[in-house]
């Protein structure tokens, strides 16, 4: 009845159809293996690019797909890219007379507990930044104190100070060589050097060296 008021033929009804049908499962084929490929260059740039960007390498790749296809596409895959922060020296000089030079580039020891080597280290992490503070003795290299803060104030770098002394034999007029950051020229970090019975040493602003 529906073919004879459409005026089409039986046989021409079901040729629309199937043609229908397989265009409909081509197109699902497709959409399941771009957004396998969007996944794929997504984790492989360790979730760094956008959909611009993730477009661009499609296209390079020879898919022919908009940028709004693929935003809508990583929406559905809960795609969220991150844009970490450029990464900066925590080392800030405040002004205060640094220490002498007492390492002068030689960065080994004849014996433990004679030499140690210090810095800051910012980590990145989606909770929000983490600073890591270390001590290391320059004998083999071994990192015998070390404290994780959500900030790089002197009292982190006072607790992996504190470890070290207790984890190591610190040797009577020990050094311990840094950078010229303000959180090792403070008075409170002079205090607990000499409370650990260490020298302190610095090198220029951004390096231990």
């Amino acid at each position: 009845m529906l073919c004879d008021a459409a005026d089409v033929s039986e046989s021409g009804y079901y040729v629309w159809r199937n043609r229908a049908d397989r265009a409909t499962t081509e197109r699902e084929a497709r959409r399941l293996e771009l957004s396998e490929t969007i996944c794929e260059i997504f984790h492989r740039c360790k979730s760094r690019y956008g959909y611009r960007r993730i477009h661009a390498e499609l296209l390079r790749d020879d898919w022919v797909v908009s940028d709004r296809t693929v935003r809508v596409i990583m929406g559905e895959h809960g795609l969220v890219s991150c844009h970490p922060r450029p990464w900066r020296y925590c080392t800030k000089a405040d002004g205060t007379p640094p220490a002498s030079d007492l390492i002068r580039r030689d960065f080994n020891a004849t014996e433990p507990g004679v030499r140690f080597v210090g810095d800051i280290t910012q980590i990145d992490t989606w909770a929000g930044p983490g600073y890591l503070a270390t001590v290391i003795d320059l004998f083999n290299r071994e990192v015998v104190g070390w404290a994780i803060a959500d900030h790089h104030r002197t009292d982190l770098i006072c607790d992996a100070i504190r470890m070290a002394k207790r984890n190591k034999r610190i040797k009577r007029r020990a050094i311990f060589h840094s950078d010229r950051g303000s959180e090792y020229t403070s008075r409170q970090f002079r205090r607990c050097l000499k409370e650990a019975r260490m020298r302190p040493s610095m090198g220029r602003v951004g390096t231990v060296r």
